[in-house]
């Protein structure tokens, strides 16, 4: 199986940007990850909220397969302790799937095309964060997850 996570934007601090890059190395020791950027999309000064997730979901649909099991991150999605999420990792690595997606949308969320396209919805935290700070958390506990299956020390139970 692969993974990867799918974001809109890039990640504007140097700091945040060399914390994921960490993780995303980590990652490389256990599975094929990678991180796909969607570039921000330009001249939306003129495009309404729904214009633009439209636009991005556009983006998005274009870089899924049908074979992906697609999951949003999103604040109404379902909320994991840090060995439940390993264990549905495990799940899906063992069910025979080819490619697990994790998709950060843009500023206002998903289209409608885009929920529909997903098998499922993941929620970080109850709180908010900034897009950036998302990416950093879903690549450090997608991180923590392969440690907990291998029964590594980075995860203290």
């Amino acid at each position: 199986m692969n993974i990867s996570l799918l974001v809109v934007g890039k990640t504007d601090d140097s700091r945040i940007q060399e914390l994921i890059n960490i993780y995303v190395d980590r990652l490389g020791h256990y599975i094929n990850f990678d991180l796909e950027i969607i570039p921000d999309l330009k001249k939306t000064k003129h495009l309404s909220e729904e214009q633009q997730k439209e636009k991005e979901g556009q983006l998005i649909l274009d870089r899924l397969e049908k074979s992906d099991f697609v999951t949003l991150l999103d604040e109404k999605g379902k909320q994991y302790t840090s060995m439940q999420f390993a264990d549905l990792i495990n799940k899906r690595s063992v069910s025979g799937l080819k490619r697990l997606v994790f998709v950060i949308g843009g500023p206002y969320g998903f289209s409608p095309s885009v929920y529909a396209a997903a098998q499922s919805k993941l929620s970080l935290s109850q709180m908010t964060f900034s897009h950036q700070m998302v990416r950093l958390f879903a690549v450090e506990q997608i991180y923590r997850a392969f440690s907990i299956l291998r029964n590594e020390p980075y995860h203290h139970q």
